[in-house]
C-alpha cells in the first residue's frame, strides 16, 4: 500500500491534479485545486514512504488513513445527489477499502502478539469486507462495461471472465462476513486483484501514456490490492477459517 500511495503521488505532481477516483469538484479549476494537489501528492509519498520504515510505520499509516478518509467523503455529496446511481458508492468503498488497509496497519504494527487483533482493527476488517461487497455489486450492475475491460485475447471471453470475477467477489464477502476460510478468500480477492492490474491496468498506459486515467488506475488497484493483502496478513494462519 505504500508503494501504491507513492506511485498516486508522483501521478498527481506530474499532472499537477487530482484523478478521477479523487473527486475535488468543489474547488473547480484553478491555483487553489493545483496546489492542494501540490500538498496532498507530497503527503501521499511521505506517508508512502513511511509505511516501508519500520519506526516510522504506524505515522505513514494513519496518514494514508486520513487521505484515504478524506478522498472517501468527497463522494459523499455525489452519492445524496444521485443516490440511485451506484457510481458514486462504488467509488466511495473503492477509496474505503484503502482506509480500512491502512487502519490495519496501524493497529496492528507494533503490537504484542495477544494484542494483534484490537477493536479498530477489527472494524477495518468488516469495513474491507463490506467493500469487497460493493465490488461485486459495481460489476454486477456493469456487467458489459466490466467486461469490456477484460482482453479479447483471454478465452474463453469476456463476459465469461466478467460473471466469473463478479461470483467470485461475492464468495469473498460471504466467507470474509462469516468468517469460513476468510484468510483463503482474502488472498485470493489479492491474486484477483493484482490480476485486474496485470492485464488490465499495466497495459493501459502503453496504449495512451498521455491519459491520467490510465495511470491512476494503476495505483488505485495497486492500493485495493495492497488492502487486500494486509487483510490476509491480519487474519492468524493458525485460525480455522
Amino acid at each position: 500500500m505504500g508503494v501504491a500511495a507513492i506511485f498516486l503521488g508522483v501521478i498527481t505532481l506530474v499532472w499537477h491534479d487530482f484523478n478521477g477516483w479523487q473527486r475535488i469538484d468543489a474547488l473547480g479549476k484553478g491555483s487553489q485545486r493545483e496546489i492542494l494537489a501540490y500538498i496532498v501528492g507530497a503527503i501521499e509519498i511521505l506517508a508512502g514512504l513511511a509505511v516501508q520504515w519500520s519506526r516510522a510505520t504506524r505515522a505513514g499509516a494513519i496518514t494514508l488513513t486520513c487521505v484515504f478518509s478524506f478522498f472517501a467523503l468527497l463522494w459523499i455529496p455525489r452519492i445524496i445527489a444521485t443516490p440511485l446511481v451506484y457510481d458514486p458508492w462504488g467509488n466511495f468503498f473503492e477509496q474505503s477499502s484503502q482506509v480500512a488497509g491502512a487502519l490495519i496497519v496501524y493497529a496492528t504494527v507494533g503490537r504484542a502478539k495477544a494484542d494483534r487483533k484490537p477493536r479498530l482493527a477489527r472494524l477495518a476488517y468488516l469495513l474491507f469486507a463490506i467493500c469487497v461487497i460493493s465490488f461485486m455489486l459495481e460489476q454486477l450492475i456493469s456487467l458489459s462495461a466490466t467486461a469490456s475491460f477484460v482482453p479479447k485475447w483471454i478465452p474463453p471471453g469476456q463476459m465469461f471472465w466478467a460473471i466469473l470475477t463478479t461470483i467470485a467477489f461475492a464468495l469473498a464477502a460471504i466467507a470474509l462476513l462469516v468468517e469460513r476460510q476468510s484468510r483463503l478468500a482474502s488472498r485470493l480477492t489479492t491474486a484477483m486483484i493484482i490480476g485486474f492490474g496485470l492485464l488490465v491496468w499495466l497495459p493501459a498506459p502503453f496504449a495512451n501514456a498521455h491519459q491520467l486515467f490510465n495511470w491512476a488506475g494503476n495505483g488505485v488497484n495497486l492500493a485495493i490490492a495492497g488492502a487486500a493483502w494486509i487483510v490476509a496478513d491480519y487474519l492468524d494462519p493458525t485460525d480455522a477459517r
